[in-house]
Parts: C-alpha cells; sequence; structure tokens
C-alpha cells in the first residue's frame, strides 16, 4: 500500500513540474512572439547627418526583428539630394515604416513631404500641416529659367512616383512641389495623402493593426496592437553634428573663434586662445558648408572684426564702429537676403537675439582692448635713465658707497657721493653711469 501511495505521489509531482515547464514555454513563446516596434524622431532640418541617423534606425530595426519602424516626422525642409537617399531607404526597407507627423503643430515641409509619401504609411496627428515642397535655391528663391523648369520638373517626377508607388494622391503631390500648396492632417485624410490621423503613437499603432503594406514587393500585414515600444535616439555624434547645422550655433562659433585668434596674436605664445580658435572655425566651418551660406556675408562679418582690430593700432574708433555696423550686416545676410524667406525654405536665419549678444561681446571685447592699447600709448616711455635725472628716491639699503634704492617704483643701482646715505633716507639722482646712478642726499621733505 506505501508503495503505490509513494508512486501516486510521484506521478503528481512529476505533472506538476511538467505542467509548469509547459506553461513557462507557452509563455515564453508568447513573449517571443508579441509585436515589437521601433520608434525614432526626424527634427529639424534634414541634413546629410539625419540621412547617417536614419540609415542607422533602420538597420537596427532590422536587428531587433521589428514588427515596424515609425519616424516621428517634423521638419520645415532640406537638401533634395539628402532627401532622396533617405526616401531610397524607406522605399527598399525590409521593416514597414510609419511616417508620423507629429506631435501637434508639427509640419512636414518641403522635403518633409517626400518622407511622408515615401513610408508604407503616412499618419498625421492633429493640429499639424503637410506641403510647400517647391524646390528653391540656397537663399530660399525660386530657381529661375530653364535650370529652374528643369530641377522642378524633376522633383515633380520624383515625388509623383512615390505616390503612385505608395497609392497616394500623386496629383495633390504634383501641386505640393509646383504651387506649394500646404493642407491640414484632416484635408490630407481626405484627399488620400496619409491614411491615419492619430492623438499619439499608442494610437497610431492600434490603427495601423491589421493594415496591408507591401514591403520589398510582399503583402505585408501590420502586428502592430499592444506592441512594445523601443526609442531608438540619435547617438553622441548624431546628435552633436544635427545641433552644428544650426545657424545660431555657426555664428557663434565664427565669432568666437576669430576672437580667440585675435587674442593668441596680441599675446604670442599663449596657445590656448589658439587651440581654441582653430577649433572654434574648424566647427565654423563643418556648419557653414552645411547650410545655405551667403559667404559673401562670412566676409563681411571678417572685415568688421579685422577693422576693430586696426582700430587698437590708430587714434580713435572709427573703424570700431565701421567694424560693428559690417559685422551686423554680415551676421544678418549670413543665411539669407533682406527678403521674406520662400514658404518652402527652411528657416535658416541667425536669430535677432544672437546678433545682438554677439556684437555686444565683439564691441566690449575691442572696446577693453583699444582701451588698454591707448593706455599703453598715452603711458610715458622711458628711455635708459635720463629721464631718472633730478629725480627723488629713497634708499632701500645702506649706500656706504653702493647698495640700491627705490625711485618711481623701480629698484636702482645707486652710488651716493656723500657716502653713507642710511636705509630710508631721501637721495636725489645726480648722474648715471649705465645702469647704475649717482645720488646724493636728498631733502627729507616728500
Amino acid at each position: 500500500m506505501k508503495t503505490v501511495i509513494l508512486w501516486s505521489a510521484r506521478l503528481v509531482v512529476l505533472g506538476l513540474v511538467s505542467a509548469f515547464f509547459f506553461w513557462a514555454a507557452q509563455w515564453t513563446h508568447a513573449q517571443t512572439d508579441a509585436p515589437r516596434v521601433d520608434v525614432a524622431k526626424i527634427e529639424g532640418v534634414i541634413d546629410p547627418f539625419t540621412e547617417g541617423y536614419v540609415e542607422r534606425v533602420i538597420d537596427v530595426a532590422v536587428q531587433d526583428h521589428a514588427n515596424a519602424l515609425v519616424f516621428e516626422l517634423n521638419t520645415p525642409g532640406g537638401g533634395l539630394d539628402v532627401t532622396r537617399k533617405i526616401v531610397e531607404r524607406f522605399l527598399n526597407s525590409p521593416v514597414p515604416i510609419i511616417v508620423y507627423v507629429a506631435p501637434s503643430g508639427a509640419r512636414a515641409g518641403s522635403a518633409g513631404v517626400f518622407l511622408t509619401l515615401g513610408g508604407h504609411l503616412a499618419a498625421m496627428a492633429p493640429g499639424t500641416n503637410i506641403g510647400a515642397a517647391h524646390p528653391v535655391d540656397a537663399e530660399g528663391k525660386d530657381i529661375s529659367g530653364d535650370l529652374g523648369d528643369k530641377v522642378e520638373n524633376d522633383a515633380v517626377a520624383f515625388i509623383r512616383s512615390i505616390a503612385q508607388q505608395r497609392g497616394r494622391n500623386a496629383q495633390w503631390a504634383e501641386e505640393a512641389v509646383r504651387k506649394s500648396v500646404s493642407i491640414t492632417e484632416q484635408e490630407a485624410l481626405a484627399q488620400g495623402v496619409v491614411e491615419i490621423v492619430a492623438t499619439d503613437v499608442n494610437d497610431l499603432l492600434n490603427q495601423a493593426d491589421g493594415r496591408v503594406v507591401k514591403v520589398q514587393n510582399q503583402d505585408v500585414t501590420l502586428n502592430t496592437r499592444g506592441a512594445a515600444i523601443r526609442q531608438v535616439e540619435m547617438n553622441f555624434f548624431e546628435q552633436f553634428f544635427h545641433i552644428l547645422l544650426d545657424p545660431n550655433i555657426a555664428s557663434i562659433l565664427l565669432t568666437l573663434g576669430t576672437l580667440a585668434l585675435v587674442v593668441e596674436v596680441y599675446n604670442p605664445g599663449a596657445v590656448i586662445p589658439a587651440i581654441i580658435g582653430v577649433i572654434c572655425l574648424t566647427l565654423a566651418a563643418v556648419a557653414l558648408f552645411g547650410l545655405p551660406t551667403n559667404w559673401a556675408a562670412v566676409f563681411l562679418i571678417l572685415v568688421g572684426i579685422g577693422m576693430m582690430v586696426l582700430d587698437i593700432k590708430v587714434t580713435g574708433f572709427a573703424l570700431t564702429i565701421g567694424g560693428v555696423i559690417a559685422f551686423v550686416l554680415g551676421a544678418f545676410f549670413l543665411f539669407r537676403p533682406f527678403t521674406p524667406p520662400e514658404p518652402t525654405t527652411p528657416d535658416v536665419s541667425v536669430s535677432p537675439f544672437v546678433i545682438g549678444a554677439l556684437t555686444l561681446l565683439t564691441v566690449l571685447f575691442f572696446v577693453f582692448a583699444v582701451g588698454a592699447a591707448m593706455k599703453t600709448r598715452n603711458a610715458p616711455t622711458l628711455m635708459g635713465t635720463k629721464p631718472l635725472l633730478g629725480a627723488s628716491g629713497v634708499a632701500r639699503t645702506t649706500l656706504n658707497p653702493q647698495g640700491i634704492i627705490l625711485i618711481k617704483s623701480e629698484e636702482w643701482s645707486a652710488i651716493a657721493q656723500d657716502a653713507p646715505i642710511q636705509a630710508g633716507e631721501r637721495v636725489q639722482v645726480v648722474s648715471a653711469d649705465g645702469l647704475t646712478l649717482h645720488v646724493k642726499k636728498g631733502s627729507s621733505k616728500t
């Protein structure tokens, strides 16, 4: 009887253990099969560093076996060449890409239209807009003549091809390029420009779930409801260089780098100002070559600083005033002309507050430098010992007959004619022999 009970207990324990492992296997399998979505952000002007970030994010999504990849988009636009490369990555991505214009208040302007249409699924948040994709030149002006027609027709062909491949409104896409039309999220939904209007990412994933998209010529049903979300942020270098391509940062680096080199010129061997100047100017060059820079304005800024430098060598402040005017004009014209930018142009301009702060910093720097230089020019210059003849001083040591005296805050070797002269007694310079002064007892009156 005991043997039967023992075996029964063993069977019960074995059954419980088997049930536990079966449940654990099922739970693990369920966790493995749970949908996963990577989310990344494209913000600001579209530049080459944005392209590198997008490429890395897509590779990460592939490695993660993500069910979908969401790009939250908020951009005024960017370079067409860079945009083509990003759209090419979208069209050939092995992971379904959802382009989501968000958050509320965001826009998909200019290049952003191409990116939105290039996603496998396009969505917008409430209070957003899309459009104004007419190509312009580096200064934000329409490209005139045959070249303008060529660029416009090329952009139209490109955007129509994207829209047709994704099954979206190609006619509206063409008008966004030719006429710079722009519409709200509800209008975009009604006109077949986007498929979804969602309040947030979770709402977006719930609405996207079950939709069929074509990925590398294969129909794929999206499985995104309740998906685990992983944020894929820009790494340090991507973020650093993306921030570097900010017109305000570029202006600050250009100004500080130039001023640092001026400090080095007037203090040879200081080294640190030279290092700071070279680094700042190198980074400024990277930013300026990546932005629609007006190089005549860069020259004007440098001329303005140069005029302030020259003012250190001359009397008056005329050159400083002229330099300030040149500096302000150069900073204002650095990235766009004195006309309202085209609605399709990214807002590439230096903030008036930054211009004011840099102007004030530069003026204070040179006023201080000029003031110091003028004090130096106005100070009396001692040519040898001749100006000391007849001057009065104090004996620092006993002169018997030779010792040290203090005259005009400087110590000199001296020989007393009527030695000895005690330390602390007044002396008067009679003559000089090289750097040695000949003195006699002076009046005790100060």
